[in-house]
Parts: C-alpha cells; structure tokens; sequence
C-alpha cells in the first residue's frame, strides 16, 4: 500500500476520482496506484504538482543497498507560496491529531489565533490527554522584536501585535503539559512542529511572516531537515524565559 500517497490525499481533501481525472486515467489506475503500483513518468508528475509535494516523497526511488538515501527529498511533503495560503483545516488537523508534543516559534503569531478562536482551549485538551504544549513568542521588550518590526516598517507595531497574541493564552501557563515562554533571538523561521509534522515558514527580510513561503516536512530520519529545524527550536527554547500573564483587568501598557 502507498500510504504516503493515501496520507497527502485525505489532507488535501482530494478524491482518488479528482486525482485520476487531473491525471487524465481511470480511477481504478488510481486504485492501483494506492495499491503500490508506480505510475507512469508523465503521471507521476502531474499528480505531485496536483497535490503539491515532491514526487519522490510519493515514489521515492529505490536506493542502491549500500547507498545513503537521500532523507530531505523524501522529508519534503508540500509547499505553499505564502503562509496565508495554507487551508485552515490543515491547522486544525495537526493540532488535533498531535500525541506526543506540538511545538511553536514565532514572534506574534497573531494568525495563530485569529484563524481559530478556539485555540488555547483545544492546546490545554491535547496537554491533558498527554500532548507537550511548547509555546515561544518574541519578547515585546527584546531587541529582536524591535530589529524585526523595524526591518518591517511597523516600528513598534510588532511588540504590540505579541502582547496582543500573547493574551489569547492566559490560561495555558496554569494547564498541567503547557509551557509559555518569550525568546530574545533573531528568528530566521517561524516553527510549528505537531510530533512527526513539521511548517516551516522561513523569513524573507523586511517581509511579514505571512507572505512568505512555508515548507510541510515530515520526520524520515536524524539525517536531514526535520532535526535540523527541530534543534534550531530546542536552542531558542532552552535560551527563552518562562512567561507568567497578568491577571485579568491589569493593565498591560509595558507588560509581557
């Protein structure tokens, strides 16, 4: 069974009849195709530019026995021109089907919430039912934000925009499995980890985070992008500080 094939199907909601007709086959060749059948040259092109990833992801090539295989080809499920363009269900499918950890770096992360007013809440379920909730946010006060939100043009729009984020998640610091914490560092890409999953959207200079591309990996080995990625979030982490809210009605002028 292609389960690789059968996996980017359900996520980009398309049917194997959808597949076959863009393709220009029968839906049974599509059926064979998730049976483990490898497609023509000229069809297994046009279904990974259909849905989006490498094709070597849904078919990779069988690797010499005592070659290396080559881990980012295959690592590298999907990719979007801008972070805006990601339907919102992928979000909500990696954050609800996270077991282990989902973990999260950026500087405001406004869209975060905005684009699920449910959030927080759905964060403290996933803690409670075992999931590590990680979450780093800018520092408003920090140096970084303020590089950032000039480099931008915004000034200091950007520490606004976190200490208007960071209110959406009051209530997670107290929950058993979630962590808040602010970092001080430059940031070359915002980060959203969901156990093996992991959305990267790089940085482009003097571009806001959401128009910049986003890369969809998914975690083959030690050896490639993913732990690189992964690495990258532990350092930050590990540099940040613990975040603890104001309570509800104090004021906030000055405040994390």
């Amino acid at each position: 069974m292609n389960e690789r094939l059968r996996s980017v199907l359900a996520q980009r909601g398309v049917s194997p009849e959808s597949l076959a007709a863009e393709c220009e086959v029968d839906p049974k060749t599509v059926g064979r195709w998730l049976g483990g059948r490898v497609p023509h040259p000229r069809h297994r092109f046009a279904a990974a530019l259909h849905l989006r990833v490498e094709e070597t992801f849904l078919w990779p090539a069988p690797q010499p026995r005592s070659g290396r295989p080559d881990t980012v080809g295959i690592e590298l499920v999907g990719t979007y021109a801008n972070r805006a363009s990601v339907p919102r269900e992928v979000w909500l499918s990696l954050l609800q089907e996270a077991e282990t950890q989902i973990d999260v770096l950026v500087f405001s992360g406004t869209f975060f919430a905005q684009t699920n007013p449910h959030v927080a809440r759905m964060l403290a379920e996933r803690a409670a039912a075992g999931v590590r909730v990680r979450l780093c946010f800018g520092d408003p006060k920090g140096q970084a934000a303020a590089v950032r939100g000039h480099e931008e043009g915004i000034g200091d729009t950007l520490a606004a925009k976190i200490r208007a984020s960071l209110t959406y998640y009051r209530s997670l610091p107290a929950k058993a499995g979630c962590e808040v914490r602010l970092h001080d560092t430059t940031l070359y890409s915002s980060l959203f980890r969901y156990d093996g999953d992991l959305l990267v959207n790089p940085h482009v200079w003097g571009q806001p985070a959401s128009a910049n591309p986003l890369l969809h990996l998914k975690r083959v080995d030690s050896t490639g992008w993913f732990d690189n990625y992964a690495q990258s979030f532990e350092a930050v982490w590990d540099s940040a500080r613990p975040w603890t809210p104001e309570p509800e009605g104090t004021t906030t002028h000055g405040q994390d």
